[in-house]
């Protein structure tokens, strides 16, 4: 089984500093690299919502290389920074963002990030589509 990884031109600066891919095909799926809030000039905002939006469209550009969309994420995991004071806007977030039929989802409260002031990571799995 190959690998194909998945490095689209607005997250080019971060696997060069890291050493990782945002994404890879293997086996009829794409696995992504957990994505916190940061701007695109990495910078992070201090609002909550910007940074559940900005980690669901760092997903959405990933997905795009492989000529997919955020309807083929079939399991995700998140990883929440004080997860009760934010979890319903993130909710909210998700809800608009993910289409129906919504894919699996484990949440997870967290110490801290690697980001400093990161309040959220989501790691997701999509399959390919024809």
């Amino acid at each position: 089984m190959g690998k194909t990884p998945l490095i689209p031109h607005a997250l080019l600066g971060a696997p060069g500093q890291l050493s990782i891919s945002p994404g890879v095909i293997s086996g009829g799926h794409v696995f992504l690299t957990g994505m916190t809030g940061s701007a695109a000039d990495g910078s992070m905002p201090y609002d909550p919502e910007l940074q559940f939006r900005n980690a669901f469209s760092k997903i959405a550009e990933v997905l795009k290389e492989a000529n997919q969309g955020l309807e083929t994420v079939v399991e995700m995991t998140t990883y929440h920074v004080d997860m009760r004071k934010h979890f319903d806007l993130f909710d909210r977030v998700r809800l608009e963002v993910l289409p129906a039929p919504y894919p699996a989802w484990t949440a997870v409260e967290v110490a801290g990030l690697r980001r400093e002031g990161a309040l959220v990571e989501i790691r997701a799995i999509a399959h390919l589509s024809e």
